[in-house]
């Protein structure tokens, strides 16, 4: 495919211009797992917070939930896949090992000129995707930017295993970021790693399954996420209170819950999409600001917090005005 770029054009103030989501049509219930595993819909809402979460259906390819995802963003923001200069997507479940999702996804959605790249940062990924996009419209490198992260949990999880078979599923979320108006816009954005405990959460290359030790996954990703979200606020000037909605990774209602408490979010201003979704690894985020919008929480200018936490150790966190457009003469 041909890819004809744009000459840079001047600094911009990037903001997330549209939002959309995908699911599965395949829907497993608590109740479908009690069948067949040694557990009871009590125990999973209790320590999950989760009730439902969709499936591919064997040999349906991530690439289609993905296509979705970005027609509904691009839909949502007004522009075509046409005007698209870079496409990013946020994975580790892509359909192939090689190539990516990136090309894929662009060639089915008819961004015929954009710059297509995958990333692998596990969970924290589409918050890295979004640093990547807001520096590119900062730069003057890009005009829009669509940045999607798809996941197929359900192809690396033992389906066997109670302790993680209950915690996973697969969805798709996109975001076009593009000019905005004066204002914040999308923040500065908050970074961390820790090496030394992936084998705490991880998948090897042979038995391709996610493997990890709950209770430490449990501690870290209260304490990380925590801290990055201070820091976040800290480096864009803004207090908790200022932040309209809030965001955490959707991987367990707990952890949203006991981060939300320790930097003093009142729980109505929180995402619990993890109930109807399940863990969808990168593609959380998104998946739960597509919600929010469509139940009439993000309103434009609404200021929104997001942070994540996944294998690697890796995490993020980032603060952005939503829609912040500057008014049509």
């Amino acid at each position: 495919m041909s890819t004809s770029r744009p000459a840079p054009s001047a600094r911009s103030n990037p903001t997330i211009l549209g939002v959309g989501a995908a699911l599965p049509a395949s829907l497993v219930t608590n109740a479908d797992l009690v069948a067949r595993l040694d557990t009871s819909d009590e125990w999973i809402v209790r320590r999950t917070g989760i009730r439902e979460r969709r499936f591919l259906e064997p040999g349906q390819p991530l690439v289609e939930l993905a296509r979705e995802a970005c027609v509904a963003a691009l839909e949502d923001a007004g522009h075509a896949a046409s005007e698209v200069d870079q496409v990013i997507v946020a994975t580790f479940t892509a359909d192939r090992l090689t190539p990516g999702l990136a090309p894929a996804l662009a060639a089915r959605i008819g961004a015929t000129r954009a710059g297509v790249v995958d990333l692998n940062a596990a969970c924290a990924g589409w918050l890295y995707g979004l640093d990547h996009a807001a520096a590119l419209i900062e730069s003057g490198r890009a005009r829009l930017v669509l940045v999607c992260a798809a996941e197929a949990l359900s192809r690396v999880t033992d389906h066997e295993d109670r302790s993680t078979a209950v915690l996973f599923g697969d969805g798709a979320g996109a975001v076009l970021v593009g000019p905005g108006g004066p204002g914040l816009g999308i923040g500065a954005v908050a970074h961390g790693y820790d090496d030394e405990a992936a084998d705490t959460l991880y998948a090897e290359r042979d038995e391709r399954l996610l493997r990890m030790d709950g209770q430490a996954v449990y501690r870290h990703a209260v304490a990380r996420m925590t801290e990055a979200a201070r820091e976040v606020l800290a480096r864009n000037g803004l207090r908790i209170d200022q932040i309209d909605y809030f965001v955490a990774h959707q991987a367990n209602a707990r952890i949203i819950g006991a981060v939300a408490d320790a930097l003093g979010v009142a729980h109505e201003k929180v995402s619990f999409n993890v109930e109807r979704t399940a863990n969808t690894s990168a593609a959380s985020i998104p998946l739960a600001l597509a919600a929010a919008q469509r139940d009439g929480l993000l309103p434009p200018g609404a200021l929104v917090g997001m942070v994540a936490f996944g294998a690697g150790f890796v995490w993020a966190a980032a603060v952005a005005s939503w829609k912040n457009v500057s008014p049509t003469p």
